[in-house]
Parts: structure tokens; sequence; C-alpha cells
């Protein structure tokens, strides 16, 4: 069952990041990412926030784009970025069960 709202911390930790790297590409994505604040003023992120900034993690981290060059790719190939994530994700958890049957024997 997926949560309507998760933590910062639990976003990093799905990220594999650290919560003020979540928080930075927050206050710098404003026009993708635009968490809710409970009421002690904590950021909670929906499953859509949590996929954008899967999209940011792959174009940043790993495709190695600037800030500018992130939001450039996120305005004009969001489909595309959509897609590479789904697959990638996908990729991981065949890869999690492969080792896991491999382990089994």
């Amino acid at each position: 069952m997926e949560k309507y709202y998760y933590s910062i911390s639990e976003v990093a930790g799905i990220l594999g990041e650290s919560t003020s790297l979540v928080r930075f590409w927050t206050n710098s994505f404003p026009k993708y990412l635009k968490p809710h604040r409970n009421a002690k003023g904590n950021r909670q992120y929906t499953p859509d926030d949590v996929e954008v900034l899967k999209q940011l993690h792959l174009l940043i981290k790993e495709n190695g784009l600037t800030l500018e060059g992130a939001a450039k790719r996120l305005a004009s190939e969001r489909k595309t970025v959509e897609d590479r994530v789904k697959a990638l994700n996908s990729l991981k958890e065949i890869r999690a069960q492969l080792e896991e049957i491999k382990s089994a024997l």
C-alpha cells in the first residue's frame, strides 16, 4: 500500500541522499516540487513529488547535469525522463530478485 505523504527523511532514504540535498532540490525546483506542510511546518512529499525527485536524482547525480540543465531537460523531455526512471527502477527490482534467487541456490 502506497503512502499519501512521505517525510523528508523517508524521501532521502528512498533516494540514498541526505535530507539537506532533498531540501535544496525542493527549494531549487519550486515549479515541479510543492510539498505540503503539516502543522509543525515539516515538509510532506506526495508520491508524485517523490517521482520528480527520482527524476532529478537521475538527471543531476547519474547524468551529471547542472541544476539549470536538469530544469531544461524536465521542461522539454519530461516524458522521456519519466520513462527512464521507471525502466531503471524495474531493472533494479529485477536485479534484486535475481540476486535473491542466486543466494537461495
